[in-house]
């Protein structure tokens, strides 16, 4: 029974002690998270663009992921009531711009 504690308290020693220089390497690993001027994610937007909300919502997701990085929400024909949604989502979320198409 003896050899049995030992046995169970040594695995979790183990597996205690891998646990700890996990958590001190990942951190000294993503410490200096190189960014990525200029990078931007692009979202054609048309028509009434049902799904714009969730898709910018991606996209920060994304973006979180990927500092320096810009979103844009780029327009190619929304209709008025999208467009002011869209303008709306633009200024709400930092990082975030609506432009025409072609105007980048």
């Amino acid at each position: 029974m003896v050899m049995l504690q030992d046995g169970v308290l040594a695995f979790l020693s183990a597996v205690g002690l891998t646990a700890l220089v996990w958590v001190i390497g990942g951190a000294l690993l993503h410490v200096g998270r190189p960014e990525i001027p200029g990078l931007l994610l692009v979202l054609p937007l048309r028509g009434e663009a049902l799904a714009m909300e969730a898709d910018v919502r991606e996209l920060r997701r994304v973006q979180s992921g990927l500092p320096g990085s810009k979103i844009i929400l780029e327009d190619h024909g929304l209709t008025e009531d999208a467009r002011c949604l869209a303008r709306y989502l633009a200024d709400r979320e930092e990082g975030a711009e609506l432009v025409r198409a072609g105007e980048r």
